[in-house]
């Protein structure tokens, strides 16, 4: 698992290759990430936008820009956490991922950036 904490919003990571969703000699692979985000702050805040860069290892980059997470835009109290999973598909066996969330704070409804840590994407066939 990969951490990072920034304006005390701590982002996890994990990734598991999805050997059911791809399809090598076609050139697809696919993965599942999944994320918590804990709120370790003393204020609530509201996840409002992400931002992704997606690398593969034939230098492909793809920028991903939305609203909110898998269709929402929680809201987290001091504590608290939201969890979420989502997929990524890459024409090469290996690349990675890393983004940041765009949150504000209800208090004052000021805006800020939360990093996602980068997180690699790699058949582990590959690490053989």
């Amino acid at each position: 698992m990969i951490k990072t904490t920034t304006n005390s919003i701590q982002i996890s990571v994990e990734v598991k290759y999805w050997p059911q969703q791809s399809i090598p000699k076609q050139n697809h692979y696919f993965f599942v990430y999944f994320i918590t985000i804990e709120n370790q702050s003393e204020f609530s805040v509201q996840l409002l936008r992400r931002h992704w860069e997606i690398f593969d290892s034939v230098s492909e980059i793809r920028m991903v820009d939305g609203d909110g997470v898998v269709g929402e835009t929680p809201t987290l109290a001091p504590g608290e956490k939201f969890e979420y999973n989502s997929g990524c598909n890459l024409t090469t066996d290996m690349g990675y991922m890393k983004g940041h969330y765009i949150m504000k704070k209800l208090l004052d409804e000021k805006e800020f950036d939360v990093d996602i840590p980068k997180f690699d994407l790699i058949v582990p066939a590959r690490l053989n």
